[in-house]
């Protein structure tokens, strides 16, 4: 409970910030595409149900004893709405013993930290397409996550208190270079940071921005940020590289903070040459 009401103040900050309009749309929208019907996949035994959670960032399986309850058909609804997300399901006696499943349930996988949410019993039995719909949208979360006011109940959900980050705006030339050396540095720390993309192109992250003391003019731009004492630091870059954003997360989780270095330096007395 304790963590829980350090990380209050900032979690309610950022949700204060509302939805974009294009991210609205973007969820409206996801629902709408023309093209085939697609089924979730069949896992008929526990190697591939294994090899089909390792194979995904987010994976959501629906592990059903009974095929025949009203959250089934919810469940594959949710295929055509997430064409990003792995779906799977099963009946098989062994597959449901060994993820611990005694009666209906449907579990997210995450990759970026190993976590597995579980939905089961008055939650499955209750279940529609708009509180499934809202669970798989807060909760899934990827080696970079971008930030909107659904992801960012997931975010502080999540085990790992440390968040990394990265403003830029998607509309510039260095966004998709970016945005690869970034997913690469995120390979090196899961389990211990997410990485998260805040758009600055959208009006509304301003207030994320402004947050960590930033202007546009020095974005892009890291932001490290802790989620248990609200401890955070910066550091504007010319470029995003991997190494640029190792050093970074290393220094960090170190204890190094280039904010105090920063002030340290701007303190101490500047000889006359």
């Amino acid at each position: 409970m304790e963590a829980t009401q350090f990380r209050y103040p900032f979690l309610l900050f950022l949700l204060t910030c509302g939805l974009a309009p294009e991210v609205a749309a973007e969820v409206e929208e996801s629902s709408d595409d023309p093209s085939a019907a697609q089924e979730p996949v069949w896992l008929t035994d526990v190697s591939a149900a294994m090899e089909f959670i390792a194979a995904a960032e987010v994976a959501i399986i629906g592990f059903f004893q009974d095929l025949e309850i009203p959250v089934v058909s919810v469940f594959h609804s949710m295929v055509q709405q997430f064409p990003d997300v792995s779906f799977g399901i099963s009946n098989d006696s062994e597959v449901l013993t060994h993820y611990n499943i005694t009666g209906n349930a449907i579990s997210l996988f995450r990759l970026v930290d190993n976590e597995q949410l579980k939905l089961e019993g008055e939650e499955i039995e209750s279940m529609d397409a708009t509180k499934l719909s809202h669970f798989i949208t807060i909760n899934s979360l990827r080696l970079v996550t971008e930030y909107n006011p659904m992801t960012v109940v997931g975010l502080f959900n999540a085990m790992v208190e440390i968040h990394l980050l990265l403003m830029m705006n998607k509309a510039s030339p260095e966004y998709e270079e970016s945005m690869h050396h970034y997913q690469e540095a995120a390979k090196l720390f899961l389990g211990k940071v997410l990485f998260v993309l805040v758009d600055s192109g959208v009006k509304e992250n301003g207030n994320v921005i402004s947050y960590f003391k930033l202007k546009t003019s020095q974005l892009p731009a890291l932001a490290i940020y802790r989620t248990l004492d609200d401890k955070w630091d910066t550091l504007p870059v010319a470029e995003v590289t991997v190494d640029q954003v190792q050093n970074f997360c290393d220094g960090f989780l170190k204890g190094k903070l280039l904010r105090e270095s920063h002030k340290s330096e701007e303190k101490t007395p500047k000889e006359e040459l």
